[in-house]
């Protein structure tokens, strides 16, 4: 018997829930158990083997699809952006042979437009890599050093450059998402700071602060940079130019060496940097609030070195939704990102954004923005439905959901729950609903018992649910690279969108498939660090606004945005399954998540003719197409992925 509930459920205008929390005691109703409806694997083929500096985190879930995860795979030789700086590790590359990590910075002016860079609109844009403005070395670096890492979060990972034979960093690097300054760590080795671009000048400025050195730097590309160092000792820091490529210290150095860079070598700009030196932020925290159609999301950062505030950079979108009490912070600071526009300073150890327009009022029902939800349609469509229904509903369920892929096959089942709705809420014919749900059930039945082709697995070494398929045929690329965390949350998104209709039509079916359905959720968009066999956020970027689809592939552009319109698919899903299970918690968050992607793509994505976040030469194609945290690319042709590169333009 088909149950129905109120599909214009929502939280009610007075409840306060909080919607996210990174952090302990969060998301328990969505549980946080062994996820045990999965055969286990200890081991993945992605798994690196040396490049977790601490013991502890070869135990932790990791992220798969942040910004840092070039310097987990492959080489690591690829960059990583947090924003507006680039940072890659030399390993002896460029003008000055360093072994350092290298910091460099982009501006608009260096783009590199084609393939015809006289068209308008141009098909893609490129930003340079590989320019080594400042590098963070020091004496002992050389051949046969290494690269690790500890501390994975969300938003942040540390990044340690080890000396041949040692068994501690030489240097740790604590890469956040927006930070202000480039902080490097260096414990007891001396320091050379290099630069492949070339020293100009080299002038030693007075500190209004106690224990910290200060220099401008001005570089031959005619760019200003600002070192301050601060010793643990309060010794100071002394440098000298040995080169054109070399600043030198005399002794080892124990301490924190921050490096930004001043477009124009602005007066005021270098005072709002003089305000935060010497303070760095080491990771952040989220948490999320909702009352009624009303939402708010808030970065915390934890930091180490003074007592400064700290210094971040903000996105255009943030901008739009920062709090009063946030934009006070606002510098006049502003520096060009690969493709997001203008970052803006903001000195702040905290920033709230408010989205005043969730989208709570969208069900499964029909919605345009102008009307709203639509309950009841005429009858001549009632009809049409009815007829298209029933030649949907004809077609075989089993065998068009039972492939060798997660994505098409969740994809058939999405379809077939959508059109048993449509039959069911908006033709009213429960009959042949009712038959159409008894199939899709029994279709849906081989995914939450592991019996489809490739079946999945929790592989405990990166902590997350994957296909099987690569395990078995050896290929990485199967089903667009499901086992390497590629797309998780387009492939869930049809699941869990299915099941939440489901559901929604069958109560009963819930209890024994919630689980199931719950922990590919956890998989992709798991809340709680608390939860310790799942990530936090593997997908959605809290910080760019969008979810990552690129998994455990290293990458020269790195990680990648190729569908909008599926991003968007899951947070609607997610939000639907917690109406439908009555999880007020996740249907908030879902609800967040759908206001910040659309303010995010409006500003990065789906470009209108006055967007200022984009070349001028690019916002004529009006979709970016992929965005890449390097470049963008209307037309991409990526060998068996090319086909589906135009999902970005649905809506």
């Amino acid at each position: 018997m088909i149950s129905r509930q109120r599909d214009n459920h929502m939280v009610a205008t007075m409840l306060k829930t909080l919607v996210l929390r990174v952090c302990k005691h969060s998301s328990k109703q969505m549980g946080e158990q062994m996820p045990n409806l999965f055969r286990l694997s200890q081991s993945h083929l992605a798994t690196p083997t040396d490049i977790f500096a601490e013991p502890l985190d070869r135990k932790l879930p990791k992220s798969t699809n942040k910004f840092y995860a070039n310097l987990l795979l492959g080489n690591q030789t690829n960059s990583v952006w947090t924003q507006p700086y680039t940072l890659q590790w030399s390993q002896g590359a460029g003008n000055a042979m360093s072994w350092g990590m290298s910091v460099s910075h982009v501006e608009a002016d260096q783009k590199v437009f084609g393939p015809n860079a006289t068209a308008n609109p141009v098909e893609y844009y490129v930003n340079p890599v590989g320019i080594q403005s400042m590098i963070f070395s020091a004496a002992e670096f050389g051949p046969g050093m290494t690269l690790t890492t500890d501390s994975l979060t969300a938003f942040s990972v540390n990044a340690n450059l080890v000396v041949k034979d040692a068994n501690t960093p030489a240097i740790t690097l604590p890469l956040v998402e927006r930070m202000g300054f480039v902080t490097a760590i260096y414990h007891s080795v001396t320091p050379f700071i290099d630069s492949s671009v070339f020293f100009h000048t080299i002038t030693p400025v007075g500190s209004s602060k106690a224990g910290v050195t200060k220099y401008k730097i001005l570089l031959d590309d005619g760019n200003t940079w600002l070192l301050y160092a601060t010793a643990a000792n309060s010794s100071g820091l002394a440098l000298t130019a040995t080169s054109k490529t070399r600043l030198q210290a005399a002794s080892p150095f124990e301490g924190t060496i921050q490096v930004a860079k001043n477009p124009g070598d602005v007066t005021s700009h270098e005072q709002s940097y003089d305000t935060a030196a010497g303070a760095f932020a080491t990771s952040a925290s989220l948490s999320g609030f909702v009352d009624g159609n009303s939402g708010s999301y808030t970065l915390s950062w934890a930091k180490a070195g003074n007592q400064s505030p700290l210094m971040m950079f903000a996105l255009p979108h943030h901008i739009q939704s920062m709090a009063a009490s946030t934009s006070t912070g606002k510098t006049a600071i502003q520096l060009q990102t690969t493709v997001k526009g203008l970052a803006t300073g903001v000195i702040g150890d905290s920033w709230t954004m408010t989205e005043p327009d969730l989208p709570t009022s969208i069900g499964f029902t029909p919605w345009n923005t102008a009307s709203g939800s639509r309950q009841a349609i005429a009858a001549p469509a009632q009809q049409k439905i009815k007829t298209a229904g029933s030649s949907e509903l004809s077609q075989d369920m089993n065998k068009q959901s039972n492939l060798n892929s997660m994505y098409y096959s969740g994809k058939a089942l999405s379809k077939f729950a959508t059109a048993i709705y449509a039959l069911h809420d908006l033709a009213g014919d429960v009959n042949l609903a009712r038959a159409g749900l008894d199939k899709l059930k029994e279709a849906f039945a081989r995914f939450t018992g592991n019996t489809q082709q490739f079946p999945l697995v929790y592989e405990s070494a990166w902590g997350g649910i994957v296909s099987t398929a690569s395990y078995v045929t050896g290929d990485p690329g199967v089903d667009f690279g499901n086992s390497y965390y590629n797309d998780h949350h387009f492939h869930w998104s049809y699941f869990v969108h299915a099941a939440a209709i489901i559901g929604y039509l069958d109560p009963l079916w819930i209890p024994a498939n919630k689980d199931w359905v719950n922990t590919l959720i956890r998989d992709a968009a798991n809340p709680s660090s608390s939860d310790p066999y799942f990530p936090v956020s593997r997908s959605f970027d809290w910080y760019n606004g969008h979810s990552w689809a690129k998994g455990l592939f290293d990458s020269s552009d790195g990680k990648d945005q190729e569908s909008s319109s599926e991003d968007a698919f899951f947070s609607y899903a997610m939000k639907m399954w917690g109406r439908t299970t009555g999880d007020a918690a996740m249907e908030a968050r879902g609800n967040l998540m759908l206001a910040v992607q659309k303010r995010a793509f409006q500003n990065y994505i789906l470009m209108e003719k006055q967007n200022a976040n984009q070349p001028a030469r690019f916002v004529g194609n009006k979709v970016a197409g992929i965005t890449f945290e390097n470049k963008c690319d209307h037309v991409y042709a990526l060998s068996e992925f090319a086909f589906r590169r135009k999902l970005t333009w649905q809506r």
